[in-house]
């Protein structure tokens, strides 16, 4: 049940059913919820009545019903443009419905186990979950250990660890148990599980517009009011213009006429894309497997200049990492690289893993068969904090070589009457100064080295880093390590600023101090000390292995738990306000281009005199065939233009990391320019056709 759910643009059951969506909402109802669209849906109606009356009275006009037949394709258009951005979210969510099923809980009472229906559980229920058991509600671990397959929700076939009291004790409704028992205390009603959330924000069905939406609808509205004025004026003044001319007021503009160039002049093709653009920028999100709780945390995002960034998992890869073997004195760095190989050939951490890695990197020490070996490898325990092999050899000495934490391996190398030299204490201490892990290894009474394990910043992180920089977004690293570590590793990264030694309270102050200065700020986060900073934050993309605090307190979840998914978050909100302020330079630019294009060729008859032009033709640069065929071309064109931007609207306009003012500037001159440019095209190769 992966959210990862790609539906192309032309499914054809996508498409049949917006075809018939499109048709439903020409309910005044739904209609009015855009008001540029309903102002053309009103003048549709009129022209329709027109034309009937006229059939009625004997005098009907193809014209007119011609115009008539566009404006409603144009109110169709629009509203299926709407209705394929929600088809393709309707899709994932029946994609998810299919796949869920009716799942049985064991529900504790007092000590025994009920049988009940998992859409029975309340809130705070008790409930058991052993290997092969699907969990029923979204809950927390509050008893016990287990292996986890989540990936109903994250596509993910890994599992995953959950356990009570640590930071991933959170499990979601529809995931499997795979291994050990647990106890699970219910966090959510029924219908409001995190799957129930999921399933409602694909469809869209919770879907508000967001202040920036709202605001650019107002003002779509108030230029429409303003054209409306506009045109409502005309008739008045070719009124005038005829009798100056000496021609009959039968001449003047008529209502369909008007209709059509307030049609034309309004901006449309914004008005008819606008909300297609913010359903598509959630499924573009929900695409790279996060949900957000509401439309504004997406735009939200686009706004983000400050972001801040954990440091382990997110910046760097979290697991420690050889980087060097430093041999103590008389001791070659091949001898301590194979002895510490020797030593990590049983050890399954990723610590272990990095030092049989870099001995055969550096030194090709090949890495030798266990079985092969007459060892008797030592497992690594809290308690000794020290790992290791015993080796006998062909004349059958046998040698204890260890490595482990350096105070462990001073009393292994004393006990053993051996001597622990004072320049390994000061390689110690210069590594642990750094923030790094020292292990020191030893072979009986004698100190042979240290190996230097180090958290690995990612590959390509800097650049990432430079990419937001060119955008305008400062990067904050947050880390427990001190001071000196952190200033380090920011440096290596490329971090703009860093936060060291950071306790939940620092956190939650810096976001509040940047929020002070006018930034918007985003975070992640995992656990429950993170939930104030989180809910705090413009921003707060949450776990999904994370606590339920901390999924509560953002207005993100990152299915993946992936830490540099907060940079894929802010590209996508960026592409979406992007996309909205591309596609409303176009469409008022078409608007500009329209008006040029239409008032001067209805005009060229005033002021004719005896020629059949008069001197306003002047102004018909696209030399159109008549004024019948300018309005009827400039319809048309109005029309097909928001079906040919629909595949734009849905997949956004593409992204590319650059300022604020380069970014403007390719706005201006693609959808600037060409939004005057294609108008004069389009309605000039219509006009021809038309006169043909």
């Amino acid at each position: 049940m992966s959210t990862k759910i790609k539906t192309s643009l032309f499914n054809k059951k996508i498409l049949l059913q917006a075809t018939k969506d499109s048709i439903t909402k020409l309910n005044p109802a739904i209609q009015i919820k855009n008001p540029v669209i309903f102002l053309v849906a009103i003048g549709s109606v009129l022209t329709t009545i027109i034309v009937i009356t006229g059939i009625f009275q004997g005098n009907f006009s193809s014209f007119n019903l011609q115009i008539c037949i566009w404006l409603w394709f144009t109110v169709l258009f629009a509203n299926f443009a709407e209705a394929v951005a929600e088809g393709r979210g309707k899709a994932q969510a029946d994609s998810l419905r299919k796949n869920r099923i009716e799942t049985k809980a064991r529900k504790l009472v007092g000590k025994q186990e009920v049988l009940t229906i998992a859409t029975d559980l309340k809130k705070g229920d008790i409930v058991v979950c052993e290997a092969g058991d699907v969990i029923p509600s979204d809950g927390e671990v509050i008893e016990g250990i287990a292996s986890v397959d989540e990936s109903a929700i994250t596509g993910e076939s890994a599992p995953v660890i959950r356990e009570s009291g640590g930071d991933r004790s959170a499990v979601t409704g529809g995931t499997k148990v795979i291994s050990d028992r647990i106890l699970i205390r219910i966090t959510t009603e029924p219908g409001s599980t995190f799957m129930d959330r999921m399933i409602a924000l694909v469809e869209g069905a919770k879907r508000q517009k967001t202040p920036n939406e709202i605001a650019l609808t107002i003002l779509l509205a108030g230029l429409s009011i303003i054209f409306l004025l506009a045109v409502v004026t005309l008739p008045a003044f070719f009124g005038y213009s005829l009798t100056a001319s000496g021609l009959p007021q039968s001449h003047n503009l008529t209502i369909p006429v008007l209709i059509a160039l307030l049609v034309c002049l309004i901006p449309t093709t914004i008005g008819g894309l606008l909300s297609a653009i913010g359903i598509s920028g959630m499924d573009r999100l929900i695409q790279r497997n996060v949900i957000a709780t509401s439309g504004r945390a997406i735009e939200a995002a686009g706004d983000v200049d400050v972001l801040l960034l954990d440091k382990t998992g997110t910046i760097t890869l979290g697991n420690r990492m050889a980087t060097d073997f430093i041999p103590a004195e008389g001791i070659s760095v091949e001898e301590l690289a194979n002895a510490a190989q020797l030593s990590s050939l049983s050890d399954e951490t990723p610590e272990g893993r990095s030092i049989v890695v870099l001995a055969k990197e550096k030194f090709n020490i090949r890495g030798r068969e266990v079985q092969q070996l007459n060892a008797t490898f030592i497992p690594f325990s809290a308690q000794t904090r020290i790992s290791g092999v015993d080796i006998k050899t062909e004349d059958g000495i046998l040698h204890h070589i260890r490595k482990g934490a350096a105070d462990s391996i001073l009393s292994f190398v004393n006990n053993n009457n051996g001597f622990y030299p004072q320049s390994i204490k000061n390689i110690v201490s210069d590594i642990a100064r750094q923030g790094a892990t020292p292990l020191v290894v030893a072979e009986d009474n004698r100190v042979l080295g240290v190996v230097h394990l180090k958290d690995i910043v990612k590959g390509g992180i800097k650049q990432r880093f430079a990419e937001l920089r060119k955008m305008g977004i400062k990067t904050v690293m947050i880390t427990g390590d001190n001071p000196l570590t952190a200033a380090a590793i920011a440096a290596e990264a490329g971090v703009d600023d860093f936060m060291a030694e950071a306790t939940p309270e620092d956190k939650l102050r810096r976001i509040r101090e940047e929020q002070a200065n006018g930034h918007l700020v985003g975070m992640i986060g995992d656990g429950t000390n993170d939930a104030p900073a989180l809910a705090q934050a413009d921003v707060g993309l949450a776990m999904n292995t994370g606590t339920q605090a901390a999924r509560e307190a953002g207005n993100m979840v990152d299915l993946d738990s992936n830490p540099t998914k907060l940079i894929e978050v802010v590209e996508v909100g960026k592409q979406l306000l992007i996309t909205r302020g591309s596609l409303t330079t176009f469409s008022i630019a078409n608007d500009v281009a329209k008006y040029f294009a239409i008032i001067p060729a209805i005009a060229v008859s005033l002021y004719a005199g005896t020629n059949p032009t008069g001197p306003l033709s002047a102004l018909n640069i696209m030399r159109l065939g008549s004024p019948q065929s300018a309005i009827l071309s400039a319809v048309i064109f109005n029309a097909l233009v928001i079906i040919a931007l629909i595949p734009l609207a849905l997949r956004g306009v593409k992204y590319r990391p650059v300022s604020a003012s380069k970014a403007l500037f390719r706005n201006l001159m693609i959808y600037g320019v060409g939004g005057i440019i294609i108008p004069f095209i389009g309605i000039k190769l219509i006009d021809m056709l038309i006169n043909l």
